[in-house]
């Protein structure tokens, strides 16, 4: 779920039905309590549309294996595999363990075309996201679970595309401010840029 929110590598694997009851994507909110995260402080996530439909599924295809296996799915992801005939298979409905989940990970970084890339990665993707996206930081900090500033600036890396927009606002703005047509003695980037040093 890292994509669209910042949570880490096996935090969602070990959610359990309870801590993630069914009508979840009904309240539209997921919550991680207090003693569950890395800084042991609660936080809660309100679901987006996408993250409503995945818990959608992964309810249903609990229920299905329940009535099927008689048994409890404990976990919000679980195995789901089914047997050749199409039966319900023997892992189904238990948890995915890490190196599952690893395996699993590796098949569909190499089917993205990101061969090198690590869960952790879209951590870094969720804060930026978000900072991008005019969340203010202190709110952006909250959901990713960072306490201090420092840290979380470590993650909102400046890349060569911020750069790059960074310098074509400040080209429209300055033509916006002088425009093209203006020959007026201070509508020169040269003048106008001494003026600001000054």
């Amino acid at each position: 779920m890292s994509h669209g929110t910042p949570s880490r590598r096996y935090a969602s694997l070990r959610k359990t039905s309870t801590s993630a009851p069914e009508n979840c994507p009904k309240l539209g909110e997921v919550r991680l309590d207090p003693g569950t995260t890395k800084n042991l402080e609660g936080r809660v996530f309100y679901l987006t549309s996408e993250l409503k439909e995945l818990l959608k599924a992964q309810r249903k295809a609990a229920d299905r294996i329940q009535r099927r296996k008689g048994m409890i799915v404990q976990h919000v992801f679980f195995h789901d595999v089914p047997t050749k005939a199409g039966d319900v298979g023997f892992w189904s409905g238990h948890a995915i363990a890490p190196s599952g989940f690893y395996h699993a990970w590796c098949r569909a970084r190499i089917a993205a075309g990101c061969p090198g890339s690590i869960p952790h990665d879209f951590r870094r993707t969720a804060i930026r996201n978000m900072v991008r996206a005019g969340i203010p930081e202190r709110v952006a900090m909250k959901l990713s679970g960072h306490k201090t500033r420092s840290v979380f600036d470590r993650y909102n890396v400046v890349s060569d595309g911020d750069l790059r927009e960074a310098s074509n606002k400040l080209g429209a703005q300055f033509w916006a401010q002088y425009g093209p047509g203006d020959r007026s003695s201070q509508a020169t980037p040269a003048k106008s840029l001494a003026i600001s040093i000054r």
